[in-house]
């Protein structure tokens, strides 16, 4: 007791000091700020042996049984290290290596666990060093008794014996759990020894089945309009944990049945507590199974929901695809137009050349045509029906070939044209290279016809 009276006294001093101290100032938040002690290792978890117990309620399981522990060093800094937590802990967005002492400076975010979706980080903190007057009304209750409670020393327990035992009022201890209600507690098995204890002395006590049944009411009414569906594996463990709560409650009413009959009004009435309970158990699973039952229910109408909603979806995307389908159509058919027309504009140019180059063609045709008639009328040789071969003009302006108009004189020596007499006769180099050039352009039968005559002729001479 000295120590503990010793304790209390420096809070007492330490709370009315102005001196600073450090602590983990909860952010968007006025109250729930941790004080870091001197000296002192501070715990922090969800279990009972820490210093501050964190329970979420949104995720019972954020927060492990021994999270984290803050300590400060010689030279007064203080660091932070992760118990091996499931969610870990996070010092300016980046999560600490496990059992590892992490150094931390004034104005560090430090969260414990991570977001849930849609949410922020549930317990997010800055170290911070203020005046304890002045945040005196933002610390966190209860952080003096889990200070002082290092300091109380255990008392040890008495045993009492059998006449000394008074009639217990007390609750049966339920196994923790991490959820902020009680909804999951299960109440520690009795031994049948125990049981016939408490049954010989005549104790009154309340048992596990009826604390289950009160604690099974709160959540079921609170419970009664789901909004999420994940409870319903929750509510199934539930219905599990009733229904062993049935059975067990079953055998003690069957084994205290079994026993020999004694008038005795407490076990009567407690025989009928059991029954009652057994009755109340049965209705609650009753009515456990009907929720699963509706929670099934709104799961399979959500899935379908959510089918007609990917379905109008995917449908929608399907008429968007159509649409720029027939958009692209439409491109295609005008770019097709398009080529129509030019194909149809160069097959126009192609008939106006077609016709031009034919034009020309018959032109050349008939220049070639008057051209071949002039050298068959003006230059061909009216004796010998050829064109000229080295041509003569006579006195009379009358052209022959040199050889046939020689042969015509050793007949006639008169113009076979006009029948006047020949005087003179003269060559004409003009008529014959006119001859030659226009040869040249005729074919390769005319060229070797000439060539011939010419050969024969200067073969007679």
């Amino acid at each position: 007791m000295e120590t503990v009276t010793t304790d209390s006294s420096a809070a007492e001093e330490d709370e009315c000091s102005d001196s600073e101290v450090s602590c983990l100032m909860r952010v968007g938040r006025n109250s729930d700020w941790l004080r870091l002690f001197e000296n002192t290792e501070t715990t922090i978890g969800r279990g009972l042996d820490v210093t501050y117990q964190l329970l979420s309620p949104s995720c019972p399981l954020m927060i492990s049984r021994l999270h984290c522990t803050f300590k400060q060093r010689e030279d007064g800094q203080w660091t932070v290290t992760d118990r091996k937590s499931l969610n870990g802990v996070w010092v300016n967005g980046n999560r600490i290596p496990a059992e590892e002492a992490h150094q931390l400076r004034l104005g560090d975010s430090i969260q414990l666990g991570v977001p849930v979706i849609g949410t922020k980080v549930e317990f997010d903190y800055i170290l911070v060093q203020r005046p304890l007057k002045d945040i005196k009304l933002y610390l966190a209750n209860g952080h003096k008794e889990g200070a002082k409670a290092a300091h109380v020393p255990k008392k040890p327990k008495r045993k009492l014996a059998v006449e000394e035992v008074e009639p217990s009022t007390s609750k049966p201890k339920l196994y923790r759990c991490s959820s902020a209600d009680k909804s999951f507690a299960k109440p520690c098995p009795l031994s049948p020894v125990k049981c016939q204890q408490r049954l010989s002395h005549n104790q009154p006590e309340e048992t596990g089945t009826s604390r289950l049944v009160q604690e099974v009411d709160r959540p079921l009414y609170d419970s009664s309009t789901p909004c999420d569906l994940d409870n319903l594996q929750m509510y199934s463990q539930n219905i599990l944990m009733l229904r062993e709560q049935v059975d067990d409650t079953q055998r003690q009413v069957a084994s205290l049945g079994g026993e020999p009959q004694k008038t005795d009004p407490l076990r009567e009435e407690h025989i009928r507590e059991l029954h009652g309970q057994l009755e109340t158990l049965r209705a609650k699973m009753h009515r456990m199974e009907t929720l699963e039952k509706s929670f099934s229910e709104t799961k399979r109408q959500l899935e379908a929901q959510k089918t007609k909603q990917q379905e109008d979806l995917l449908k929608k995307q399907l008429e968007e695809a159509l649409q720029e389908q027939k958009k692209v159509i439409s491109e295609l058919a005008l770019s097709r137009q398009g080529f129509e027309e030019i194909l149809l504009a160069k097959n126009k140019e192609l008939e106006v050349t077609k016709e031009e180059k034919e034009k020309a063609r018959a032109q050349k045709d008939e220049v070639v045509t008057q051209v071949t008639e002039v050298l068959e009328n003006e230059l061909q040789c009216i004796i010998c029906s050829e064109l000229f071969i080295e041509a003569v003009i006579l006195n009379c302006a009358h052209s022959f070939c040199c050889h046939c108009i020689k042969q015509w004189r050793k007949k006639k020596d008169e113009c076979p044209i006009c029948r006047q007499a020949i005087q003179s006769q003269t060559r004409c180099l003009a008529l014959d290279n006119c001859i030659n050039s226009m040869v040249e352009n005729l074919s390769l039968d005319m060229k070797a016809r000439r060539q011939t005559l010419i050969t024969e002729r200067k073969g007679e001479r």
